[in-house]
């Protein structure tokens, strides 16, 4: 996981005092599969920070609660602030201890029902020692493709890390999982890019990028992309139509 500056450092320890200890714990490591950015960042499939801790909860609804009480018997054990929780699933938004003016909140997300498309496989964290369930790449590309605009419709947001993820997973030659794009559309394949490559066009601007990646990129790395990013994307994503067009 990259580290840009001691702040992130900071963020970075805490993101694995928590995995560490949600993974020693069976009936958490069971029933919580990790996946989205930070867990990419982790696997090496991305290049950027990334602040919170998403999972699928693969468990039964009716033990939802005991997996709520083991996931908040490790935030009392280090010492974590409850925040805010939802009362549908097991989502937390925390606080830690940290100097005055810098970063001391993160947020764990769990999606359920999962999407049964999705595909899982364990992955070794040697930075904790730890095996975690985790959606395959080709799982997480699909889902964050279907992301982009999913957040908009559910929140009038568009998050500018998930243009920069898509575009690298692209780059990077990555395989995207098909049948999770159409369980979660119910599109074929060729409108689902269609209609992606529209609302991109429409409606990321200059100031979306900006706003989200400028703290999660390296300077160097943000002036470059800030610029060719929607473009380059467009690219790719008429590049993937006409293939689809093809075959």
């Amino acid at each position: 996981m990259l580290t840009f500056n001691p702040k992130d450092a900071i963020h970075k320890a805490w993101l694995f005092r928590i995995l560490s200890a949600f993974y020693e714990n069976p009936k958490i490591a069971k029933n919580l599969y990790f996946k989205n950015g930070t867990c990419a960042v982790m696997l090496g499939y991305l290049d950027r920070f990334s602040i919170d801790l998403d999972f699928d909860y693969v468990g039964k609804t009716e033990e939802m609660n005991q997996l709520r009480k083991a996931m908040e018997d490790v935030f009392v054990s280090l010492n974590l602030e409850i925040k805010d929780q939802s009362q549908n699933t097991p989502q937390y938004f925390l606080r830690y201890k940290a100097k005055e003016g810098e970063r001391n909140s993160l947020k764990i997300d769990t999606t359920f029902p999962p999407i049964k498309a999705n595909l899982y496989e364990p992955f070794s964290f040697k930075q904790i020692d730890r095996i975690i369930y985790c959606q395959t790449i080709e799982t997480m590309f699909a889902n964050k493709l279907v992301a982009l605009e999913d957040r908009y419709q559910k929140t009038g947001k568009i998050a500018g890390r998930d243009l920069y993820d898509i575009n690298h997973f692209f780059l990077q030659g990555y395989v995207y999982n098909k049948q999770v794009i159409q369980e979660r559309t119910n599109q074929a394949l060729i409108n689902f890019f269609v209609n992606l490559r529209d609302f991109i066009s429409k409606n990321v601007t200059q100031t979306i990028i900006n706003q989200d990646l400028n703290l999660l990129l390296a300077y160097d790395k943000f002036k470059i992309i800030r610029k060719t990013l929607k473009k380059e994307l467009l690219m790719l994503i008429e590049n993937e139509i006409q293939k689809l067009q093809q075959s």
